[in-house]
Parts: C-alpha cells; structure tokens; sequence
C-alpha cells in the first residue's frame, strides 16, 4: 500500500511539473526553431531571443481602457486586447514587463535588423494578401490591428502595433509595426491615447 501511494505521489509530481513547463522553449538566441503559439494569451507560451524571454502572444489580460477588436471577445481571443499605453505600462503580469526601446532592439537585432525582423517575426498565416511571415523564432506576431480610444478599430489582419515602454518627443512613445505587404519590423512614434498591441518580456 506504501509502494502503490508513493508511485501515484510521484506521477502527480511529474505530472505537474510538465504542466507547467506547456509552452517554453529554449533560446533561439538568433537560431531559428522557436516553439511559439500566436494569438491572444496571458503569457501561456514563451520564447527566448537574443537573452530574453519573450510572451509568444499578444496579451490578453483586461485593464480598464483596454478593448477587444470591433469589441468582440473572439478578437481579444484571436488577437490580444488592444491597449492605451497608461494601461500597457501596467498590465503585464508580476515578472514581466513592457519592453524598453533597447529591448525592442535587441530584439530586432537579434533575428537579423529592421528589414527582414517583421518577415521573420510573423506568424505563418492570418495576414492579408498572404502577407504570411516565416515566424522562424516562434514569436508568432499576428496582425491585430489597432484602435482609437473613441472606440474606432482599423485594420486587423493587415498590421499589428506593439506598444514600447519608452517615450519619444512631444508625448508620443516608441512603438514597433509590421504590415502584412512589408517584411519590415518599424520603429515609430505614437500618440499614449492609440489602441495597440503588447508583448510582455520577462524580468
């Protein structure tokens, strides 16, 4: 009877253990192979590139100004929830963050610069026109669009908008985009009252 407890204990904690470890993958670090899943998340898979610990989805975790595209859950669902950036700046779960311009960057350096990174970055369907990336590191973006915070949405399936921790001139912030007719992952200035995307990288 002790044997047979022990064994079930044992499996339990096996068990567990693999549970939590459904969505990690080691560091790409500029190797392609990554193991993400694209669409909306709380965090449920990561990737590692170039020495970070990405979420590979868009969050989707409810904050007060935050929206699902056309305000339809299944987009929050499909996509992550379309966020204000007071609301980006804090929405990341305990551990994780919203990334710097630096980290950006690195990111973008790290799958081969601003030109090709977008290319490489995209998940392999669900962009217009066949706009399809390679997604050759997992990271999975996917074209979730953005909004005003008066309540208009625009463009799901044809770009995505990653907010950046870091703010540019005149009350703008840092943010990166990637559309489905350009292999390119841009940095741009935005105004703090857009809807866009996030991407938490981890402490």
């Amino acid at each position: 009877m002790f044997i047979k407890k022990r064994f079930f204990r044992m499996a339990g904690i096996v068990a567990a253990a693999a549970f939590l470890c459904i969505g990690c993958s080691e560091d790409n670090g500029g190797n392609p192979g990554g193991s993400g899943n694209g669409g909306g998340g709380g965090g449920s898979g990561t990737v590692k590139i170039g020495g970070k610990t990405w979420m590979a989805k868009n969050l989707d975790i409810a904050t007060a100004n935050s929206k699902c595209y056309d305000n339809d859950p299944a987009n929050c669902a499909k996509y992550g929830r379309l966020y204000t950036w007071n609301d980006a700046k804090s929405a990341c779960p305990a551990g994780w963050h919203l990334p710097s311009d630096d980290e950006w960057t690195a990111l973008t350096d790290a799958v081969g610069g601003q030109f090709v990174a977008g290319k490489k970055l995209k998940s392999k369907s669900g962009w217009s026109n066949n706009g399809n990336g390679t997604d050759e590191y997992g990271f999975a973006a996917l074209p979730g669009g953005y909004g005003y915070s008066v309540g208009d949405f625009r463009d799901a399936g044809g770009s995505g908008h990653w907010w950046g921790a870091t703010e540019g001139y005149g009350g703008t912030v840092w943010v990166r985009d990637i559309y489905y007719l350009s292999g390119n992952l841009d940095n741009l200035q935005r105004g703090k009252s857009f809807l866009f995307s996030v991407r938490c990288v981890q402490d």
